[in-house]
């Protein structure tokens, strides 16, 4: 039964409409996963579990009387703890909006939910989702999966979503990426993460940090996955009056047809000092695979060092967190985790 908890989305779609498996069974065993790993992987911060046994019965009848929505019908997901869903709580990750309800559901959130999606709960972030590594003092920190004898970091700030996805709690998350979110915690808990360009995604509902950066990213566990979830939540919102890409229909094109031809840029010799060598390695293998799948590969030289462009990044970051978030941190009463805290106060005087 755990070995469900495992299954490709598209999979479980086949299986689903063959009437191999019932959404129920999945559903069951990923919260049969999330009863045996959560009390050590802390990845949740909060679970629907009654709810999503009360989804899937719904998509299992719908399946048996022939009312599939598509692919994402019966699929169990979760979402980042700062991605609002009417009447719930969405703490952003900190002790302070505890008790925060949200007054709306983000449109990508709506979106899945339309599709069929079964929403097992929300994931843990860093405060605000300001920091890489994926701790948080007052919410906990989620291990990672790949190490349960002793407490590693799971990546940041989308840690519980990497890691609900990694250990099979969930089938797929959603995380959101302004500097790393989604990238970190995908790479170091083993999963597939895309960081969205902005204007793609809709980002309403979702506890802004930086509005210019901040880009919702779908979390699974093959690129096939990841393709379909962005598929499902993809599309302009009236709000993103700021964004200038416009979504193409058929963005991947067909997921059977490979890469060939595509073309990927990499950084230059020069911007690789510092890196470890088996990270490099690694590195290298993964292009010379995509390089022998046909794509073509490209090095290119950026318009500044890329030190210098995390720097410019990084100012900000600071900045807007501090416009969203500048009145919360300033109160010296407040819990607030505190290695977040002097990186939004730093946004005090940056214009």
């Amino acid at each position: 039964m755990s070995e469900l908890a495992f299954r490709s989305i598209s999979d479980l779609s086949n299986n689903y409409r063959n009437g191999e498996i019932s959404p129920v069974t999945v559903i069951d065993a990923c919260l049969k996963r999330i009863e045996q790993f959560e009390p050590k992987l802390g990845a949740f911060q909060a679970l629907y579990a009654e709810d999503a046994r009360q989804a899937a019965e719904a998509a299992e009848k719908a399946y048996q009387s022939g009312h599939r929505i598509g692919p994402f019908h019966g699929i169990p997901f979760a979402l980042k703890d700062i991605i609002d869903v009417e009447g719930r709580i969405t703490t952003g990750g900190s002790k302070v909006m505890s008790e925060r309800i949200s007054p709306g559901t983000a449109t990508i959130a709506r979106r899945l939910l339309a599709a069929g999606g079964i929403l097992l709960g929300k994931t843990k972030t860093v405060e605000v989702a300001m920091g890489g590594w994926g701790t948080n003092e007052h919410m906990g920190t989620p291990w990672n999966p790949w190490d349960l004898k002793i407490p590693r970091t799971p990546g940041g700030s989308s840690s519980g979503s990497g890691v609900s996805v990694a250990a099979g709690l969930a089938g797929c998350a959603v995380g959101t990426d302004t500097g790393g979110s989604v990238r970190l915690p995908s790479a170091w808990c083993g999963i597939v993460g895309l960081k969205t360009s902005e204007g793609l995604l809709p980002t309403d509902g979702i506890i802004p940090l930086s509005h210019t950066l901040d880009t919702p990213g779908p979390m699974a566990r093959c690129v096939d996955d990841v393709s379909l979830m962005f598929e499902v939540m993809a599309g302009r919102h009236p709000i993103d009056t700021d964004r200038d890409l416009e979504l193409r229909q058929g963005l991947f094109g067909s997921r059977e047809a490979g890469i060939r031809g595509l073309r990927l840029g990499v950084l230059s010799e020069d911007e690789r000092e510092g890196t470890d060598v088996e990270i490099l390695t690694l590195y290298d293998s993964a292009i010379d695979l995509l390089r022998s799948l046909g794509a073509e590969i490209s090095v290119f030289q950026m318009p500044m060092r890329f030190a210098d462009m995390q720097g410019a990044t990084g100012s900000i970051i600071y900045s807007e967190g501090y416009y969203h978030h500048g009145e919360m941190f300033e109160n010296e009463n407040a819990q607030i985790d505190p290695y977040v805290r002097p990186r939004i106060l730093g946004g005090r005087d940056i214009s």
